[in-house]
């Protein structure tokens, strides 16, 4: 379980460090109204790279952080896939996402 937590830990750096390349990421948080959403993704109050930055890596961190069992069989991609398909910019993010969806269902 470690080196599966290690893998995963390395892919979200690398997501994390291209949304910085791409200058997606946000130096200042969503209002905090925005993260009391129900909705998948917080689609109703966050952008698809908020969400991304704010929610989803800061949780998984967190898992592993805490040797807490991760998500398995999630799919971030084709979300995301919708979402970017005008944005040939977010290949490489595509890419990576992809492969985290792999990677916890294996």
């Amino acid at each position: 379980m470690e080196k599966f937590n290690q893998s995963i830990s390395l892919l979200l750096n690398e997501i994390k460090q291209e949304m910085q390349f791409r200058q997606l990421w946000q130096s200042l948080p969503p209002p905090p109204e925005a993260f009391i959403s129900e909705q998948p993704f917080a689609i109703d109050t966050m952008s698809a790279y908020e969400w991304l930055q704010w929610v989803f890596l800061p949780r998984m961190h967190a898992l592993i952080e805490a040797n807490a069992s991760l998500p398995r069989n999630f799919a971030l991609h084709p979300y995301f896939e919708e979402i970017l398909k005008e944005q040939d910019e977010a290949l490489q993010l595509l890419s990576l996402l992809k492969r985290l969806d792999l990677l916890v269902k294996e």
